[in-house]
């Protein structure tokens, strides 16, 4: 069995679940982690971000949870999407709508699948990475640098966390971006 890690993961949704609006599922998600062998040590506040990318529909609801737990960044990963099955995700469009998105951003100080392999899907361009997914795990989660949705929450709960390629902390990242792409993250 892996040793106990903390795994950082981002949480959204923009459309409604069974009646209940994205902030709803995203605390029920949170509620239901432990079943999946996921320890919450630490969340964000909710926040209203604008749609990514611009104009693909509703505004989303955003969150960072720190969770604990005795497994492999893969198998925190299968779990996540077993959890957003259960609300409803359907992965149809890359980046598109959904009802609840878990990403995966970090997991402690790991780099997968390795450090080469990390650097060569981060330098993609954003088009290219929305064209296609990559085979493997890719930690810590490429784009993480570049969006605010995730940064500021993120900052609630891991202001010092550190980048393992780039040694830069969340909030040295958070710092690096637009002001104006920055404030249009509200907290609810």
């Amino acid at each position: 069995m892996p040793e106990p890690q903390i795994f950082l993961i981002a949480l959204g949704a923009n459309l409604p679940f069974e009646g209940n609006a994205p902030q709803e599922t995203i605390s029920k998600a949170l509620n239901d982690f432990n079943e999946f062998g996921l320890r919450v040590t630490a969340k964000s506040k909710l926040y209203h971000t604008p749609c990514f990318p611009a104009g693909a529909g509703p505004d989303y609801v955003n969150a960072v949870a720190s969770v604990q737990a005795e497994l492999t960044a893969e198998d925190v990963l299968a779990r996540l999407h077993e959890l957003e099955l259960r609300y409803g995700r359907e992965r149809q469009v890359r980046w598109g709508q959904r009802s609840l998105d878990l990403d995966l951003l970090s997991a402690g100080e790991t780099i997968l699948p390795d450090r080469a392999g990390y650097e060569r899907w981060q330098s993609l361009s954003a088009e290219h990475q929305r064209a296609f997914a990559p085979e493997t795990l890719v930690l810590p989660h490429p784009r993480l640098a570049e969006r605010a949705f995730v940064l500021v929450p993120m900052a609630d709960i891991a202001a010092d966390w550190v980048h393992p390629v780039t040694s830069k902390t969340t909030l040295q990242m958070l710092d690096a971006l637009d002001d104006a792409v920055v404030d249009g993250v509200k907290a609810l």
